[in-house]
């Protein structure tokens, strides 16, 4: 329905994820997904004892909250909005800075925010923002269409910086007034709405004399959000202060935000237990005697398999990794039962051939579920599949090509326990079918800049959570998403690309009927599980645990307004304005 305008009531617009359609119409919202995972007994295996951290001494006075986020053992201070997300410190895109709107996984709908509706003309061909009236930037400067224009127009500038590949679709940005700003498309593209929508925007008397943005730290934002002020900023912690101009009145209630380094995820844990923390996103073993019973009223913790799925991503630039049938052997060999049950504590469940998480459960393919048997551990199969690919076995059983024989590295982060247990998981279960397999484990920074280069062998990584499967397939199988090993790459750090599903992604861009868009994304699934890009492994958990003892105002399973996770942007911004003090 083009040039239908929809504006957004005061608390958002709900749409189908399903109908992206123009203007954002919908004919009905999906149910909440808000069931927590089941629990895993206790096994009676001791949980961990982590090692304490220097960094982690409680918090004093009740206004400052406390957060886990990133696990690294030191902090670098970098606040620009612009940068791939971990390039940059929690919550620089979604907290400092703000995007247009908000997609809300919980609640199927997008949440408007520095704009307050949109609406599609020229037969999707045209979209049109309406800016918030009265926002200020922390300085004071007032923020306007001007700021948005400038900021779509920087990325085209910097394509380094265009990490979703705004400008392959996006023809042009004007700011028609001080209140209204105008993206005109190549080519109808309704998934550009949440592309779009997402993008933090930065403000134009602030970065147009920035010489080079993409190297560009930021150390003292200029920003919209509700917390801009960089209070304390050492090596191991860093405190933010709430913005004084903030557009949401009342808002935030709590007086700014503070974020000790922790390692890893038993760091995490030990902060948690004795109270450090307020609010976290880690993977916690056997959380319900290791965390809620040591303070049942205040300890809460809310785990929805909404978070993505955690995935081994092959290099298809490098040999065997380049080959269909190694990544499917390789997948064969993998027992994802152990790994659910060992590395990732009975929370959730092992992912199929289509790699989509529970968010997702009304797009799957079940005949594309039922095609990708190569999710399924069969070593006699993966046996016979790198027989059959000209890979052998030598006299120590190692298997070989051209006398060398198969061995490379999986790329973990070293305080990610879960991930390092299935890595390790995974290294046994290779040495079943010949291939040696070593884990290596890095700082989260180095870590995500090898993945984002593409420097790498076989790496474990996460997937993204967007309001349909499109922006999910997009991500792991578009040719026009494809960057040289050694450029950044926000989303396809594996470099594949298969131009049939392009055709298909295109086809999908103008589409704006239920039935055209389910028989496009079943295609799309085909093609996933004939080309296994990457190796789906277990549907992630959306982790998030808090302490009601000092602050309310969290997502809980009876009150799912957002996602409980600090991890996933721009949707914790949705949290960080309902925090407030006990």
């Amino acid at each position: 329905m083009p040039g239908v305008n929809r504006a957004f009531p005061r608390r958002a617009f709900l749409l189908s994820a399903l109908v992206l359609s123009a203007g954002g119409a919908a004919g009905c919202s999906s149910k909440e997904r808000a069931e927590a995972t089941q629990v895993a007994p206790d096994r009676g295996a001791p949980a961990p004892t982590p090692a304490p951290t220097p960094a982690a001494e409680p918090p004093k006075g009740p206004a400052m909250v406390t957060i886990a986020r990133e696990q690294q053992a030191t902090w670098v201070r970098n606040f620009n909005p612009l940068l791939p997300e971990g390039n940059s410190r929690f919550p620089t895109v979604a907290g400092i800075y703000e995007p247009l709107l908000i997609y809300n996984t919980m609640r199927n709908e997008y949440t408007p925010w520095l704009a307050t509706k949109y609406a599609w003309s020229e037969g999707n061909k045209k979209l049109t923002f309406t800016i918030r009236s009265g926002v200020k930037w922390s300085d004071g400067h007032p923020f306007t269409a001007r700021d948005v224009s400038f900021t779509f127009a920087l990325l085209r500038k910097h394509p380094a910086l265009d990490l979703s590949g705004i400008w392959k679709f996006l023809g042009g940005v004007t700011a028609e007034s001080e209140n209204v700003v105008e993206f005109t498309l190549k080519r109808p593209y309704v998934p550009g709405l949440s592309y779009i929508g997402h993008q933090p925007i930065v403000p134009e008397h602030k970065w147009k004399d920035i010489a080079d943005p993409v190297t560009y730290p930021n150390e003292n934002p200029v920003a919209t959000g509700p917390f801009t002020e960089v209070k304390t900023f050492q090596n191991q912690v860093y405190e933010l202060g709430k913005n004084p101009n903030y557009w949401q009145e009342g808002k935030p209630a709590v007086e700014g935000l503070r974020f000790p380094a922790y390692p890893g995820n038993d760091q995490v844990m030990l902060a948690l237990i004795n109270g450090e923390v307020d609010w976290a996103g880690a993977f916690v073993p056997n959380i319900e005697r290791v965390f809620v019973e040591k303070d049942p009223a205040n300890h809460h913790y809310w785990f929805p398999l909404v978070g993505g799925t955690a995935t081994l991503y092959p290099n298809s630039t490098k040999k065997p990794f380049d080959d269909v049938r190694v990544r499917k052997a390789i997948s064969m060999a993998i027992d994802r039962e152990q790994i659910v049950k060992i590395a990732a504590d009975n929370y959730t469940h092992s992912a199929d051939a289509t790699g989509l998480d529970d968010s997702y459960e009304r797009f799957r393919n079940e005949k594309a579920v039922e095609a990708g048997d190569w999710v399924r551990l069969d070593v006699q199969r993966a046996n016979q599949i790198l027989d059959e690919a000209g890979y052998p076995r030598a006299a120590d059983g190692l298997r070989t090509r051209n006398g060398k024989p198969l061995r490379f590295e999986i790329n973990v982060v070293s305080g990610w326990s879960d991930w390092v247990r299935a890595v390790q998981i995974i290294t046994q279960n290779l040495q079943s079918v010949g291939i040696d397999a070593s884990m290596r484990t890095y700082d989260f920074s180095a870590f995500h800049e090898a993945l984002q280069k593409g420097t790498f062998d076989m790496s474990m990584g996460w997937t993204t959570v967007e309001p349909t499967p499109y922006n999910f397939y997009r991500d792991l199988m578009s040719a026009e998403l494809v960057k040289p090993v050694g450029e950044m790459s926000a989303r396809n750090w594996h470099r594949f690309g298969a131009k049939e599903a392009d055709t298909l992604f295109h086809a999908f861009e103008a589409a704006t009927g239920p039935a055209d868009q389910k028989r496009i994304l079943d295609a799309l699934q085909m093609i996933f599980v004939q080309t296994a890009p990457v190796i789906p492994l277990f549907v992630n958990p959306s982790w998030g645990e808090y302490s009601t003892k000092r602050f309310t105002g969290f997502p809980t399973l009876r009150n799912p307004y957002a996602k409980l996770t600090p991890n996933n942007p721009p949707e914790y911004l949705l949290v960080l304005v309902e925090l407030r003090p006990r």
